[in-house]
C-alpha cells in the first residue's frame, strides 16, 4: 500500500470501507469493539465436565484438554468430548492381509437401463462384505498422543481427579489461550496452554510449588489406533503392535519416534531449564523437571519430519498466538447484538463468537474436516464432502477467504480419482466422492455412494472466491474444477424424451436421506442446485470469453420443475406421499434449501415455497433432524421475509439444537459435537445480516419489533 494522507472523518471512513474493514451494507459511524465482543464470551469452567472439553488448534492440528489444561484424565472424558490430539496428516490403515480392493465392494444400480457400479456397504456375509467393511474403516484418523500432567502424592501414588479442587479454567478466545488454575494437596497449580498457529505443536507453561517437590511432572502416552466408527481412537490394550522409541537429542530436547504398522511420525519435546525424560513403560514417558524452580515450560511438536533441530519456545508461541488470533478476529466479519432487549440475543451472540473459534480450530485446514473436526473420530475420522458447505461456506460470508481456500486445494489433489469415479460409472467430468479421506478414496457406503448434492459445492466455493477477488487469476485457478464438475452434472441429468425434459435420478438419495435410491427422481433441492450450478458454470465461460456450452443451456431450459401436490413442494417427484408417510417427515427438511441456501430460479415459486415452509414448520418431526437443519431453515425464512421464524428456528428447543458451554453443537450420545451446526449457524447469521443478491431489507433475518439492535461489519451477502 502506498502512502496515504487522510484528513477528516469522512475520508477516513471511506478508506476503511475500501479496505474491507466495514461492509457497504452496514456502514456504521462507530465500529464494533471487537476485543470486547470476543472476550465477553470467553469460556469459564469451575469443574471437570465431560461435555466442556476445551481445544486449541490451527485448522491443521488441534489439542483438546480437561480442566487441568492438559490431557491428564483422558479416561474420564472418553464418553464425553474426548481429549484428542489430531492432525490433517495423521492417518493409519491396518495391514490389508487379505488383499481387499474396491472392486469387491461395488454394487450395481440401474441407471435408465444401464448398469452402474457404486461403492456400497455389502450386507451379505461373504468376502465382499468383509472387503467393504475393511475399506470403510481404513484409513482412519490417528490420535497422535496424550500429553498430560503426572500428579503425585509424597508416597508416589497418583492424585485422583476428585482430589483436585478450586478449579478455575478460562479459554481466552482473543489470544487462543487456555489458562487453568486449581489446587492439589492445598497447593496451587497454574497451566497455560497454546497451540502454535503455524505448526502442529503445543506450548505449555506450568507454575506450582509442586514442581520443586518433584510431585508434578509431564506424561506422554501413545496409543494404538482402534479403527472405531466413533471414538477417541485410543486402544491401550495392544502395546506389542506398535513402537514408541525414545531418542534423546540434547539436555533440552528429545524425540519419540512412532511406528504403527506402515505409519510413522515423531513427537519432539523441547523444554526450558533442566529436566530429563525417561521411559516409564512401553509407550509411556515422563518428563521430569529437576526441581530447582516452581515454573516449567515445554513445547511438543507432532510431525512426520525426522530432522527437526529446534522448536519455538513457550514465549514465542504465546506471541505467535496473540498476533495470529488478533488478526483473525480483526480481519473477518463481526456481529454485535449489544442493546438488544430480546432475551435470546446474548445467547445468540455467544454461539456466533464461539462458532467462529471452533471452526477456525477444527475446519480451517488443507482438507475438508470430519464432522467432529480434529477433536475425536466419527465415521472413522473420514470426512463427508456434502458437509463441506456447512464447514466452509461461512468463511466466504465472513470474509475469511484465506481459510476457505486452504481446503479447496484438496479438490485439485483428488481430481484424478474423481475422474476415475465418473469414468467407472459412464459419466463425463468428475464425480466427487462423498465419504472419503485426504487421498480421495471412494468409501463404501449404502447412502453416500448415491448422494449427489456434494457435486455443486466446489462451484459455490469458486463463485464466492470470484465474487471476492473479481480477477482472471481466480477464474484460471478454479476453471478446471468448475467445468469438469459441470460436465458431470450435465451428463448425469437424464433426458426424458417422452416429456421433453431432463431429470435427476435414479439411482439417487437426496439430502433428506429417507428415500429409496432405486426409484427416487427429482428432489427439489438437488434440482435447484443443478440449475444454479450449470448457470454459474456458464457465467464462468463467459467471463473467460468462451462460448456458452450448448448442452448445459439445453439442460437449463428443460430441467424438470419442482414437483408439488396441493400447492406444497414434495420431497421428491417420486414421493407423492411425502407428508403422509411418517418416515418422510424426518431427517433434513431439504425441500426448503431450494429457496434458502440457494437463491431460487425459474424452477422455484416463492408463494409455493411459503406454503411449503408453513406446512413443514407445523408438521415436521423436528426431534429427528440434525444440527444444521435449524440454520438451514432460518435461511429459507429469511428469503421468505419471515424474520421472526428465522430467529425462532435458531432457538427451537430440540436436543440437536443444543450449544454446550464450549460452543459445540451437541447432537446425541454418539455425536457429542457436530461442527456442521456451528458452520451453518455462521452462514445463516451472515445472511440474516448482510442479506443476499437483490435484497433491499436491512438485517432481513431479524424482527423489526424494536427488540433487536444488530450491528455488523465485513460480511458478504449470499448469492
Amino acid at each position: 500500500m502506498g502512502k496515504i494522507v487522510i484528513m477528516g472523518k469522512m475520508k477516513l471512513l471511506l478508506w476503511v470501507v475500501s479496505c474491507g474493514i466495514l461492509n457497504f451494507y452496514n456502514v456504521s459511524s462507530q465500529s464494533i469493539d471487537r476485543e470486547a465482543l470476543v472476550k465477553r464470551h470467553n469460556v469459564k469452567l469451575e469443574k471437570f465436565d465431560t461435555l466442556a472439553s476445551l481445544s486449541v488448534g490451527n485448522g491443521e492440528f488441534a489439542f483438546t484438554v480437561d480442566a487441568t489444561g492438559l490431557q491428564t484424565f483422558p479416561e474420564y472424558y472418553e464418553q464425553g468430548i474426548p481429549l484428542g490430539t489430531q492432525s490433517q496428516w495423521g492417518w493409519h490403515s491396518f495391514p490389508n492381509v487379505n488383499g481387499y480392493h474396491l472392486g469387491e465392494a461395488l454394487k450395481e444400480y440401474d441407471f435408465h437401463g444401464r448398469k452402474i457400479l457404486y461403492s456400497a456397504e455389502i450386507k451379505t456375509s461373504d468376502r465382499n462384505k468383509a472387503a467393504a467393511n475393511f475399506l470403510r474403516a481404513n484409513p482412519h484418523r490417528l490420535h497422535l498422543g496424550i500429553v498430560g500432567l503426572e500428579l503425585l502424592k509424597p508416597d508416589g501414588s497418583k492424585i485422583a481427579m476428585n482430589e483436585i479442587t478450586n478449579i478455575h479454567q478460562v479459554l481466552d478466545l482473543w489470544k487462543g489461550e487456555i489458562h487453568s488454575a486449581f489446587v492439589v494437596m492445598d497447593t496451587p497449580v497454574e497451566v497455560t496452554t497454546y497451540c502454535h498457529q503455524d505448526k502442529d505443536m503445543i506450548s505449555v507453561e506450568i507454575k506450582s510449588p509442586l514442581l520443586k517437590r518433584g510431585l508434578l511432572k509431564v506424561k506422554l502416552q501413545f496409543p494404538y489406533p482402534t479403527g472405531g466408527y466413533v471414538d477417541s481412537g485410543c486402544d491401550w490394550t495392544q502395546p506389542g503392535k506398535h513402537i514408541s522409541k525414545l531418542i534423546e537429542i540434547n539436555h533440552q530436547m528429545a524425540v519419540v519416534e512412532r511406528s504403527i504398522d506402515s505409519a510413522n511420525y515423531f513427537s519432539y519435546v523441547n523444554w526450558d531449564g533442566n529436566a530429563r525424560i525417561t521411559e516409564k513403560k512401553a509407550h509411556y514417558f515422563i518428563l521430569s523437571p529437576n526441581g530447582d524452580q516452581d515454573r516449567f515450560a515445554f513445547s511438543c511438536l507432532f510431525t512426520t519430519k525426522s530432522n527437526v533441530s529446534t522448536l519455538p519456545t513457550f514465549a514465542e508461541t504465546a506471541l505467535n498466538n496473540l498476533v495470529s488470533w488478533k488478526k483473525f478476529w480483526m480481519d473477518g466479519g463481526a456481529v454485535d447484538f449489544t442493546g438488544s432487549t430480546d432475551p435470546r440475543a446474548p445467547e445468540l451472540e455467544r454461539r456466533v463468537v464461539l462458532s467462529q473459534y471452533l471452526t477456525k480450530v477444527n475446519c480451517a485446514g488443507s482438507v475438508p474436516p470430519q464432522e467432529t473436526g480434529l477433536t475425536y473420530n466419527s465415521w472413522y475420522g473420514k470426512f463427508h464432502t456434502e458437509m463441506h458447505w456447512w464447514h466452509a461456506a461461512h468463511f466466504a460470508f465472513w470474509n475469511r477467504f484465506d481459510l476457505l481456500e486452504k481446503s479447496l486445494s484438496w479438490y485439485q489433489t483428488v481430481l484424478p480419482k474423481a475422474r476415475d469415479i465418473a469414468k467407472r460409472q459412464g459419466f463425463d467430468g468428475v464425480r466427487w466422492p462423498k465419504m472419503t479421506d485426504p487421498t480421495g478414496n471412494d468409501c463404501p457406503s449404502s447412502v453416500g455412494a448415491v448422494l449427489i448434492w456434494q457435486q455443486p459445492h466446489i462451484l459455490y466455493f469458486a463463485e464466492m472466491c470470484y465474487r471476492h477477488y473479481q480477477d482472471k487469476t481466480t477464474l484460471e485457478k478454479y476453471k478446471n474444477l468448475v467445468f469438469e464438475t459441470a460436465d458431470f452434472m450435465a451428463s448425469y441429468a437424464w433426458y426424458d424424451k417422452d416429456n421433453n425434459r431432463y431429470l435427476l435420478g435414479p439411482a439417487l438419495i437426496p439430502a433428506q436421506e429417507r428415500f429409496d435410491a432405486k426409484v427416487t427422481i427429482n428432489p427439489p433441492f438437488e434440482l435447484e442446485y443443478w440449475y444454479w450450478g450449470l448457470a454459474t458454470a456458464q457465467q464462468w465461460r463467459e467471463r473467460l470469453n468462451m462460448p456458452r456450452n450448448k448442452k448445459w443451456d439445453e439442460i437449463l431450459s428443460k430441467l424438470s420443475v419442482l414437483a408439488q401436490l396441493n400447492g406444497i413442494y414434495l420431497g421428491a417427484e417420486s414421493a407423492p406421499d411425502t407428508y403422509t408417510f411418517p418416515r418422510y417427515t424426518t431427517d433434513h427438511p431439504a425441500v426448503l434449501g431450494a429457496y434458502g441456501l440457494l437463491p431460487g430460479s425459474r424452477l422455484v415459486d416463492s408463494t409455493t415455497m411459503c406454503r411449503t415452509f408453513n406446512y413443514i414448520w407445523e408438521n415436521w418431526k423436528w426431534k429427528e433432524t440434525w444440527g444444521w437443519d435449524f440454520p438451514f431453515t432460518a435461511m429459507t425464512a429469511t428469503r421468505l421475509g419471515m424474520p421472526e421464524k428465522a430467529i425462532d428456528t435458531l432457538f427451537m428447543d430440540i436436543q440437536k439444537n443444543t450449544y454446550l458451554k464450549n460452543g459445540h453443537n451437541y447432537q446425541d450420545a454418539r455425536l457429542r459435537i457436530y461442527l456442521p451446526g456451528n458452520g451453518g449457524l455462521l452462514s445463516a447469521i451472515a445472511m440474516m445480516c448482510a442479506g443476499y443478491d437483490g435484497c433491499e431489507t436491512k438485517n432481513p433475518g431479524f424482527p423489526k419489533n424494536g427488540k433487536w439492535i444488530v450491528r455488523w461489519e465485513n460480511l458478504n451477502p449470499m448469492p
